[in-house]
């Protein structure tokens, strides 16, 4: 009664509705080539491999119509999916297997699922892994039910990348592009659904293209089914170092509030129509202290003031309801625990120390959040007092132990990790997000 997908040089082709999201069409694609390298077969057979999302797929939404499949809870739930085995799901197909999506990143990861499941590494591309060959494929037939995830927004924060990411991308990846571009974040995003994640802080050094100088990375991440973000020290989606073209004093919330503002308002203008996790507060230009205010009681006040000010943008464009977060990170952390307000519905993203040791863990009250809470967790770091970036030197006991406190606290909203410029954290990163 198990399904095989490949036997005797032929393996099941995958088919999709062209009506579904564009996201399901990439990890179909990717799901293909998996199973031909793999199997090294021809498509063919009597069975075939049907992914859909629910409401996107008229097949699959005839054989839960026709009762032929039980969904139970999918329907509405976060980024969840189901594997299932069907007999003559339709005339002229044997049996199929159905990988059905609560969301469109639910469906993706499900093809993905399906990958790995054949040997397939989500590092296959990024890290050398030439997957074992084999020559069939069986599924043990019923029906099986994964998600949703434990953390609903999980990610990685590119920093810290001029050593590896940016003069590999502009020497070998990509050349005939400014780095970052969509060529090396689309090897980016697809390692991310393969990991299910779903959130990106992109690359945001001087060296480095700020992510939405190029429309085409966000209508990327758009068609891979990302949400983009940006990092603690980049509120409202704006890369400073990059995009702060006016002299940095005037970065200045007291004296130029109208000239930070437009700045703030363009960028939300151009990305609100985009699934994003708005940054909310104020630093320096590049992870600095806040300009202007000296006193803590001060510093307090500006932020209330700002935080204020940048969900009235959001507002303006009809989304205030989007995710927002807050990180008290290093300085701010004091401001926050001299009393600042911070909005019920924001995320509170807790720091760990840039070693791995979480500094804050949610109370009783922040528990109670309606935003929730998130850790900002790091897997690479170069600041004072010493560096790390060659060597992933945070043991995976030290993360498990963490972010399991963070977990039991009630941290379940985002976590975010800073992988540097990704290798040589693989493990890592592979690790943090697996919890999540």
């Amino acid at each position: 009664g198990d399904l095989t997908l490949a036997a005797q040089g032929r393996v099941a082709p995958v088919v999709i509705d062209p009506a579904d999201h564009d996201v399901v069409a990439i990890a179909a694609a990717d799901l293909r080539r998996d199973l031909a390298t793999v199997t090294r077969a021809t498509p063919g057979g009597d069975t075939q491999i049907w992914i859909g999302t629910l409401g996107k797929n008229a097949a699959i939404d005839r054989l839960i119509a026709d009762r032929r499949i039980a969904i139970g809870t999918l329907k509405g739930a976060w980024e969840s999916f189901l594997i299932a085995s069907v007999d003559k799901p339709r005339a002229g197909v044997a049996r199929a297997l159905v990988i059905i999506g609560s969301d469109r990143r639910g469906t993706a990861y499900g093809a993905y699922e399906l990958s790995r499941a054949i040997g397939v590494s989500p590092w296959h591309w990024w890290a050398d892994v030439t997957p074992r060959h084999q020559v069939s494929l069986h599924v043990a037939k019923g029906l099986r039910r994964f998600g949703p995830p434990s953390v609903k927004y999980r990610g990685i924060f590119f920093n810290d990348e001029d050593w590896g990411l940016v003069p590999w991308a502009a020497a070998t990846h990509a050349p005939q592009e400014k780095p970052l571009g969509p060529k090396t974040y689309a090897k980016v995003f697809e390692l991310m659904l393969r990991l299910k994640a779903n959130l990106l802080w992109p690359a945001m050094h001087k060296v480095t293209q700020p992510f939405n100088a190029d429309p085409a990375n966000a209508a990327l991440a758009d068609r891979y089914a990302i949400v983009m973000g940006s990092s603690h020290a980049e509120p409202m989606l704006r890369n400073n170092v990059g995009e702060w073209s006016a002299p940095p004093d005037d970065f200045d919330y007291v004296k130029n509030a109208p000239g930070v503002q437009r700045y703030w308002a363009d960028r939300v203008a151009t990305n609100a129509g985009y699934e994003s996790i708005w940054t909310l507060g104020m630093r320096g230009i590049h992870d600095s202290g806040m300009v202007g205010p000296s006193t803590i009681a001060d510093r307090r006040a500006t932020l209330e003031r700002i935080i204020t000010d940048q969900r009235g943008m959001l507002d303006r464009a009809g989304i205030a309801d989007a995710p927002q977060f807050f990180t008290p990170y290093k300085e701010v952390l004091d401001i926050y625990r001299a009393g600042l307000k911070v909005p019920d519905n924001v995320t509170l993203m807790w720091p760990d120390d840039n070693f791995g040791y979480i500094r804050h863990f949610p109370d009783r009250t922040e528990r109670a959040r309606s935003g929730g809470s998130g850790i900002y967790y790091h897997l690479s770091y170069l600041g004072a007092p010493l560096s790390y970036l060659w060597l992933s030197t945070t043991p995976p006991a030290l993360i498990r132990e963490e972010m399991g406190r963070a977990f039991d606290r009630g941290a379940r909203q985002m976590w975010g990790a800073n992988v540097g410029d990704l290798k040589p954290a693989e493990l890592a990163t592979e690790y943090f997000l697996a919890l999540a």
